[in-house]
C-alpha cells in the first residue's frame, strides 16, 4: 500500500480531512492536479459552526484578527444572528485563498504528503483496496490505498471514475463573480435586488473589493475559460447605470445555480466530501463551511478504523449524518435563490418574509440553519437534550492541563468529562483510555445558555458531538463507548 488513505483535492475540505487523519495518526496522501494554489477566493468567511471547528484544533489564531458580525441574511432578507446561542459570531472576510494557507501548514507540520501536479485518471474500487491511476509530474503510475477520499469539487474525477449517483437539476442561469481593485463603491453586503436582477458589493482586505452579479435572462453556460471582466462590467452597468469599467481585475469567475447531491456518501472504499458530494447556489457561503464540517464528520472515523480502534460499521455513520445536512443545505439555498434572484413576481414574497424574521424564533430557526448550529446526529436513544449536539464551550477547573471542553478536543481524541468526581464512572471507561481522554472536572463560572442543568458527565466525539450524557441517556457509559470507540483494550 502506497497509503492508509488517499485524499484528491486539496482544496479546504481535502486539507481539513487531511489534518484528522494525521491528527489520528494515519498516512495519507494527498493528490492535487493543480500545481500551485490558486489565490482564488470563491468562499469567504466562516459560519459559526465553523468557527467552533477551527476552535476546537485550535486553529483560529493562525488566521490572524478575525472580523466578526451578527448581520446575516436569508435570501437578501436581513437576519439578525445574535438570537443565536452560541461561542462564536460568524467570520465574514476571511477568503478562501488564506483558509487554504492555515489548513495546508497544518497538514504539511502534521507530516501530510502533498502531491502536487497529480490528476486522477481512473479509480478501482476493489473489495481489499482501492487503486487510483495517477498521471502526475513523472508520467502515469498507480497508487493503492485501502480506503480514498474525493474531495475534488462540483466536477469531481473520483465521482465519475467511481460511478457515484448524482442526481438534480441543471444551471438555469449564470452569475459573475469578480474580486477588483480600483473601485469605490457602497457596500451591499446583502444582496439588492433590481428591476433586472441582483447585485452585491463586499469590501476585502488589500483595498479589494468583491462584486455579485446576476443578471435575470442570462443563460447557463459551460465554459472553458474564465469570463472577461468586459462582460461583468457590462452586466454591472445594465442593472445599475454605473460603469465600473475601470477598475483592476483581480480575478473573475462564473457561477450557476445547478444542484446536486450523489445518492451515497459511500461506496465500497470510496467516499466523497464537500462540492464532490453536493452543489448548490452559493447563498451565503455555506458550500465551503459544509465541507469543512463533511471532513471533521469523516475524519475520525476513518482514522479510527484504519488504525483499528472501531469496527469497520462506524463508517457507515457517515452518510448517514452527513447525508440529511447536505440535503437541508441544498432546499435552503434553493429557497433563498427563489427570494433574491427572482423578479417582482417574488416581491409578496419576500414581504411576507421580512414580517416573519421579526419573530424571534422565525428568526433564529433560519439563523440556525444557514449557520450549521441547528445540526444533531442521532447517537441513540434519551432525554439529554445535548445528545447529538455539539458540545458548548465549557469553562472547567480541575484539571490543569487545559481550561475548557473545546480545548480538551485539540489531539482529535474522544472525551469523557466527568463533573461529578465519579471514580465508577471513571473506572467503566478504563478500557478506553488509549482512544478517550478522561477529565474530571466541574464548570467554572457561568454556563453557557445551552448547557443543562444537572448534567453530570457527558462523552464527547472527536467532532466535537455529544455521544452519551448523564443524566439522560437510555444506553449505558460502555455501551456507548464501543458503540462509537470500539472494543474496549
Amino acid at each position: 500500500m502506497d497509503a492508509e488513505v488517499i485524499v484528491v483535492g486539496a482544496g479546504p475540505a481535502g486539507m481539513m480531512l487531511a489534518g484528522e487523519l494525521r491528527l489520528a495518526g494515519v498516512n495519507v496522501v494527498v493528490l492535487e492536479r493543480l500545481a500551485e494554489r490558486t489565490g482564488e477566493s470563491r468562499g469567504l468567511g466562516f459560519t459559526a459552526r465553523t468557527m467552533e471547528v477551527f476552535d476546537q484544533r485550535g486553529l483560529l489564531p493562525r488566521f490572524g484578527e478575525i472580523e466578526v458580525s451578527n448581520v446575516g441574511h436569508f435570501g437578501g432578507v436581513p437576519v439578525d444572528f445574535a438570537v443565536l446561542d452560541g461561542a462564536h459570531q460568524a467570520a465574514k472576510t476571511v477568503p478562501q485563498s488564506q483558509t487554504e494557507t492555515v489548513l495546508e501548514e497544518w497538514v504539511t507540520a502534521l507530516g501530510g504528503d502533498i502531491r502536487r501536479r497529480h490528476a486522477v485518471v481512473s479509480v478501482k474500487n476493489l473489495d481489499d483496496r482501492v487503486e487510483v491511476e495517477v498521471e502526475g509530474s513523472e508520467g502515469a503510475h498507480t497508487l493503492t490505498a485501502p480506503y480514498l477520499v474525493g474531495c475534488d469539487g462540483g466536477r469531481s474525477a473520483v465521482r465519475k471514475a467511481a460511478g457515484f449517483d448524482f442526481p438534480g437539476t441543471a444551471a438555469t442561469m449564470e452569475m459573475y463573480l469578480a474580486d477588483v481593485r480600483g473601485l469605490d463603491l457602497e457596500p451591499r453586503m446583502i444582496g439588492e435586488t433590481l428591476p433586472g436582477g441582483m447585485v452585491m458589493v463586499g469590501p476585502l482586505p488589500g483595498g479589494i473589493t468583491r462584486l455579485i452579479v446576476c443578471e435575470r435572462g442570462t443563460p447557463a453556460r459551460r465554459r472553458t475559460a474564465p469570463p472577461e471582466f468586459d462582460e461583468v462590467a457590462a452586466a454591472w452597468k445594465r442593472l445599475t447605470g454605473d460603469d465600473i469599467s475601470h477598475a483592476e481585475p483581480v480575478w473573475v469567475s462564473a457561477f450557476g445555480d445547478a444542484t446536486r447531491q450523489v445518492t451515497e456518501y459511500r461506496r465500497g472504499r470510496v467516499f466523497l466530501a464537500g462540492d464532490s458530494a453536493h452543489i448548490h447556489l452559493p447563498a451565503g457561503g455555506q458550500g465551503m463551511n459544509t465541507g469543512i464540517q463533511d471532513a471533521v464528520n469523516l475524519g475520525w472515523k476513518l482514522g479510527a478504523v484504519v488504525k483499528g480502534r472501531a469496527p469497520a460499521g462506524l463508517l457507515d455513520t457517515y452518510h448517514e449524518e452527513r447525508h440529511p445536512v447536505g440535503k437541508r443545505l441544498l432546499m435552503n439555498t434553493q429557497a433563498q435563490g427563489l427570494l433574491f434572484l427572482s423578479g417582482p413576481e417574488v416581491q409578496p414574497l419576500r414581504d411576507v418574509m421580512r414580517e416573519l424574521i421579526g419573530y424571534d424564533e422565525v428568526s433564529k430557526h433560519l439563523a440556525a440553519m444557514v449557520s450549521g448550529l441547528e445540526i444533531h446526529y442521532d447517537v441513540g436513544g434519551g432525554t439529554h437534550p445535548l445528545l447529538g449536539r455539539r458540545m458548548p464551550n465549557l469553562a472547567l477547573d480541575g484539571d490543569a492541563r487545559i481550561g475548557g471542553s473545546t480545548e480538551a478536543l485539540r489531539g482529535g481524541r474522544g472525551v469523557l468529562l466527568d463533573l461529578a468526581d465519579n471514580p465508577a464512572l471513571r473506572r467503566r471507561a478504563a478500557g478506553w483510555a488509549d482512544r478517550v481522554d478522561i477529565v474530571t472536572a466541574k464548570p467554572r463560572g457561568a454556563t453557557p445558555p445551552s448547557w443543562p442543568d444537572g448534567t453530570a458527565a457527558v462523552l464527547v466525539r472527536p467532532d466535537g458531538h455529544v455521544a452519551w450524557a448523564a443524566p439522560g441517556s437510555h444506553a449505558d457509559l460502555p455501551m456507548a463507548l464501543r458503540r462509537w470507540f470500539g472494543d474496549p483494550r
